[in-house]
């Protein structure tokens, strides 16, 4: 597994690997995580994988955080 690069967009640390022929795009806030794996040949360059960090698909992800927290949220007001 090679980190590919490591970053941090307010309190999202982001991280992109190269691992079994994927790129995998960590992102992780607080205790949660979320992981996508893309198939190498769908992507021509490292660097379009800065596109996945920014716009409609990072604003995306800081809303399935926001998900997330309120699903554990529900869950231990229910225990």
């Amino acid at each position: 597994m090679r980190v590919v690069k490591e970053s941090a967009k307010g309190e999202i640390r982001i991280t992109i690997l190269s691992w079994n022929n994927k790129y995998l795009l960590k992102f992780e806030e607080g205790p949660f995580e979320q992981t996508y794996k893309i198939p190498e040949f769908d992507i021509l360059e490292e660097g379009d994988l800065e596109k996945f960090l920014e716009g409609d698909f990072f604003i995306s992800v800081q809303k399935r955080f926001k998900e997330m927290g309120q699903s554990l949220q529900n869950q231990l007001e229910n225990i």
